[in-house]
């Protein structure tokens, strides 16, 4: 490669790599409730496979974005991704669900590296809407991406058993490593932190002091919330208590990953990013409570699918623009805001998503469901109104 990437090469790149940590999640949906009794363990234990790799996501980015701050974006990058490869075959040779619980751990601290650092590469080379259309063309991606997985991993799962499609994991892994290679170092020498390591771990402080920072990034958490509710609910929703097959659930988890892309496109049409935002948390709250009717309701499965599909399109069309507003007002610490930034998605995401399973699934869907996305529309207005704020204070 050139020193240059070109604008495709780095889209590909940085839109597969920012989508790899749920990649990884959404290809071994159609197997968790199969994972049970392969383990010949709970359901309860099964879905703590799902909560520990978000957990893994969020403490991997912790780690990784302040470490790029200071050795640059392309060698924590390239660890990561080793390290993913290696934590893939760990998890196809687990003996039991404990030791399958904390290997998919590693693997999501792995492939954290991906998710975070192509933020951060993303806000070296562009700012303001020039980096909210970059950060939408990356989203469409991460909409368009997911929609294979599930598919591929239900297809699988109709004449396999899930370490098949840990085995195709670690294919894909090995590809996006070799496209790491081809990225070139994006931080120069002589713009990253001069502290010591712990130090640089320190710049969190005055990153979360940031109050639109932190408001866009707990507005794009609890958004996100509501996706990885569904995403822990919806295999036993729809295997177990509608009754269909796990590619019949994969062909829907891909139809609504592809509504969060669509989202994440239309955000361009807006001329301020910041009433994308408004306009998403505001639709996905209307859809929230139409979902949250269809689940108490116990309507069929297409009703309950096009209430799903608007949710998260709507949740889609405020993703990109908050992260290019949280982003753009902490650049002076861009792998640590980074690293908060998704790490915050995925420790809320690792709460939620076990708390679907306590009662009445459908019930306990339904309710967390209206308080993430309430929340989330909150932030959204205290985010607007720091912004304005500190758009009046004088120079």
């Amino acid at each position: 490669m050139n020193k240059k990437n070109s604008v495709l090469y780095l889209i590909i790149a940085l839109g597969f790599l920012s989508a790899f940590g749920p990649f990884v999640t959404d290809m071994y949906l159609p197997s968790l409730p199969s994972l049970a009794g392969y383990f010949n363990t709970s359901t309860a234990l099964a879905q703590m496979s799902l909560s520990f790799s978000m957990f893994g996501l969020a403490f991997g980015q912790i780690l990784v974005g302040p470490l790029s701050d200071k050795y640059g974006r392309k060698r924590p990058l390239l660890i990561s991704m080793w390290l993913f490869v290696f934590s893939t075959i760990a998890c196809i040779f687990s003996w039991n669900i404990y030791s399958f619980v904390f290997f998919r751990l590693i693997q999501g601290a792995a492939g954290a590296g991906g998710v975070v650092l192509s933020k951060s590469v993303s806000t070296d080379l562009y700012t303001g809407r020039d980096l909210a259309k970059f950060m939408a063309l990356i989203g469409a991606i991460n909409g368009i991406a997911p929609v294979f997985a599930p598919v591929v991993g239900g297809v699988m799962m109709s004449f396999t058993n899930w370490i098949v499609i840990f085995i195709v994991l670690l294919f894909i892994g090995c590809i996006l490593l070799c496209l790491s290679y081809g990225l070139y170092e994006t931080l120069p020498i002589e713009k990253r932190s001069k502290k010591t390591i712990l130090s640089t771990f320190k710049t969190f402080g005055p990153v979360l002091q940031n109050r639109i920072f932190t408001f866009y990034t707990l507005q794009q958490s609890f958004a996100m919330a509501t996706m990885f509710v569904y995403i822990a609910a919806s295999p036993f929703i729809i295997q177990k208590h509608y009754g269909y097959s796990p590619l019949i659930f994969s062909i829907c988890f891909g139809i609504n990953a592809f509504g969060i892309g669509i989202g994440s496109a239309l955000s361009l049409r807006f001329h301020q990013i910041k009433n994308s935002i408004l306009t998403g948390n505001i639709g996905l709250l209307a859809l929230a409570v139409v979902t949250t009717i269809n689940l108490m309701l116990n309507v069929p499965l297409l009703e309950f699918e096009i209430s799903l599909f608007l949710m998260l399109t709507f949740m889609g069309l405020t993703l990109p623009s908050s992260t290019a507003l949280a982003l753009d007002s902490a650049r002076d610490n861009i792998g640590t805001a980074s690293a908060a930034l998704g790490a915050m998605t995925f420790i809320l995401g690792g709460i939620c998503a076990p708390l679907v399973g306590i009662g009445n699934l459908l019930h306990s869907t339904a309710i967390l469901i209206l308080i993430t996305t309430t929340t989330s529309l909150i932030f959204c207005i205290l985010a607007a109104k720091a912004k304005k704020a500190s758009c009046t204070i004088p120079e």
